[in-house]
């Protein structure tokens, strides 16, 4: 998806929404059954095929692959290897439907951890990738023709990990004298040499491996060769990210999949794994010579706050590495951080120096944990996955990506953020690690940070409210209970309040909290020290949300299951909204036109459970979403209207990034 900034607007009722470019990569864990998305019409339309296991988006061994194939012979037919011991899957339309292949029986026996029994850890890695020999012919099949030879991997050290049919998947067997000691990870055919490139790791990623191999299986002698381009103590990872030259036959580069220290390790040969050349040498240690040059334009953070001060400039966990087929001197490869890549990859060898440059222009993939946009200060607060944040100051910065994350402190993840609304450049936010403190306060509205030492090194995550003066801060932690703060003093446990409980701070008073939890409402009116039961929300099961007026103190608006309640008296009394929505999450406020407010909240309405906005208070609401937007599951996503722009909203989505918009209601 493009982030280039473009204009926002309505047309036939559809709002259009654009992405703020952060310029990262990170991956997610979804629990559900996953799902095959097919088009035929080059994206613009697309259909999907449920599957009745998930996929581990981001579990361990998720950057094996690729596990779906389609056959070069017949685009009708492909092949998905499944994990968890689903074994291999087969369409035969297309895409549209997948059967499990009953002929195969190979369905991987690692575990990373057979303790932790439906845990993360506990899950069979299953298959690992499925590849097509084109050169072997075809055969014809129901349906038409197929493709002969098909090779397919899985994560087994004990019997076989690659196993082949001749007869276009009717039959299988495991290819003899293949190497057993490690997990195959990627295996790509270079048909002009007829052979077989294979990564292999002890581990199936992508955290671990401290050993593994690179083979490769020719085709027409059935032969094994070991073209592992490191031994002895230079060998301490596995292998990973596979690439092979297409327009060069017998170049072909492998990355380490986890060199964590000093840097990973990329390495090239041309003479079909013979030699190998690197990327990086050591020279005299601890130093280290670089054959290349690294820069990061389009994201400048990434060099501010990873490369700057990390010798792992290149990057972690490379699982993914390609060489352009149409153009050799154009390669990718991805990390836990970005994409990488350059278009001089043919200098590699020609003067031994290469331009690495962070080209995820058009990924964003952030894990978006909250928003606030601040009236009268900062546009926009992202409290982020992995990378901790980010700051935009004006609605002018969001084509941009930031020069800087949020850092000193760097939390790994940022779980939160709020700000005083009295005193707009005031800013807190808490991240979720531990052994450091996690909260850090701006006095400048979020462009610089102080730790907040009075915090203890236990305390972590969750979410945090600010009062509206800046005096106090209340602190809904992820493993130490409600916490209050006066004046960044030594943080007390708010018995009154339980685990979890949802905290905001009104924006005018000083001295007035709120809190959800399950379906009560709570409010303090003495800066937190105390809470008590507020209004009642009738019928609700679940508090999803709160959001409070930016300019009016005491105007309260709670998010749950039955709907939204708003409260124009500090929380006492609620009335339920009854515009139509229903089954609601989360609810902001915005400026709107003329100086008026908008309300926009995910719920279930009209057009289904999506985004809508009310311009009316919320007497009446308006699908802004469309059916051509998606966001994901809206139980996950992040809302924040704009306290400054007129009509512009923020989504923050649980991998896809920050998208906003503008549209007149």
């Amino acid at each position: 998806m493009s982030t280039r900034r473009r204009a926002c607007t309505q047309t036939a009722g559809i709002y259009r929404f654009s992405q703020i470019p952060t310029r990262h990569l990170t991956l997610l864990r979804d629990p559900k059954n996953g799902s095959i998305i097919r088009s035929s019409d080059k994206g613009a339309t697309w259909d999907i095929a449920p599957l009745p296991f998930k996929v581990g988006g981001n579990m361990p061994g998720r950057g094996t692959g690729e596990r779906l194939a389609v056959d070069p012979s017949n685009s009708d037919i492909l092949y998905f290897g499944a994990r968890s011991g689903n074994g291999l899957y087969k369409s035969t339309d297309g895409g549209k439907s997948f059967k499990k292949v009953s002929s195969f029986t190979a369905t991987g026996t690692y575990i990373p951890d057979r303790n932790d029994a439906g845990g993360y850890n506990g899950d069979i890695q299953g298959l690992t990738f499925v590849t097509f020999d084109s050169t072997s012919g075809t055969q014809v099949v129901t349906g038409g023709v197929a493709t002969s030879r098909i090779f397919v991997g899985t994560a087994d050290n004990i019997t076989a990990s690659v196993y082949v049919s001749e007869d276009a998947g009717g039959t299988w067997k495991a290819v003899e004298r293949q190497p057993k000691k490690f997990f195959p990870h990627k295996c790509k055919l270079q048909p002009d040499e007829k052979a077989l490139y294979l990564s292999y790791s002890d581990g199936t990623g992508p955290y671990d491996g401290t050993i593994g191999a690179v083979y490769r299986y020719d085709l027409k002698t059935s032969t094994w060769s070991d073209i592992t381009p490191a031994s002895g103590d230079d060998l301490y990872f596995g292998f990973g990210g596979l690439a092979l030259d297409m327009r060069s036959p017998g170049t072909v580069m492998v990355a380490a999949l986890n060199s964590w220290w000093p840097d990973t390790q990329i390495f090239r040969s041309t003479n079909s794994g013979k030699s190998w050349t690197r990327l990086w040498e050591w020279a005299a240690y601890p130093d280290q010579t670089w054959y290349y040059n690294l820069s990061t334009p389009k994201a400048p953070w990434i060099h501010k706050d990873f490369i700057s001060v990390d010798s792992k400039r290149l990057g972690w966990m490379v699982e993914a590495l390609e060489i352009d087929p149409t153009d050799s001197d154009h390669w990718l490869y991805a990390t836990g951080l970005t994409v990488y890549g350059g278009h001089d990859l043919k200098k590699w060898d020609a003067v031994r120096n290469v331009t690495i440059q962070s080209l995820a222009d058009g990924i964003e993939e952030t894990s978006v944990q909250e928003l606030r946009s601040v009236p009268g200060g900062s546009e926009l607060l992202a409290a982020v996955g992995d990378d901790s944040g980010f700051t935009f100051r004006t609605f002018a910065d969001l084509g941009a990506s930031p020069k800087a994350a949020w850092d000193n402190p760097m939390f790994s993840t940022s779980t939160s953020v709020d700000y005083a609304g009295n005193n707009p450049k005031q800013v807190v936010r808490v991240g979720s690690a531990e052994k450091t403190q996690q909260i850090a306060v701006s006095s400048d509205g979020g462009a610089t940070w102080n730790v907040v030492n009075a915090a203890a090194t236990t305390q972590s995550g969750g979410s945090v409210a600010y009062s509206a003066n800046g005096s106090t801060i209340v602190w809904s932690s992820a493993n130490s209970g409600v916490l209050r703060s006066k004046d960044q003093a030594g943080f007390s446990t708010l018995s009154a309040l339980s685990s979890g409980a949802i905290v905001l701070a009104d924006k005018r008073s000083d001295a007035h909290f709120y809190a959800g939890n399950g379906g009560n409402f709570y409010a303090s009116t003495d800066t937190g020290v105390s809470f008590s039961r507020g209004g009642t929300l009738a019928g609700a099961g679940a508090v999803r949300d709160i959001a409070v007026h930016p300019t009016v103190a005491g105007d309260v608006w709670v998010s749950t299951d039955v709907g939204i309640f708003r409260s124009t008296n500090y929380g006492v009394s609620f009335k339920k909204l009854t515009g139509g929505l229903t089954n609601t999450y989360q609810v902001s406020i915005g400026v709107g036109s003329g100086g008026s407010w908008n309300v926009y909240a995910f719920g279930t309405g009209s057009a289904g459970a999506r985004l809508y906005a009310s311009a009316d208070s919320g007497a009446t609401w308006i699908d802004i979403q469309g059916d051509t937007q998606g966001f994901g599951a809206v139980d996950n996503c992040k809302l924040a209207g704009s306290g400054n722009k007129a009509n512009a909203l923020y989504v923050g989505t649980n991998g896809r990034g920050i998208f906003y918009k503008e549209a007149t209601l």
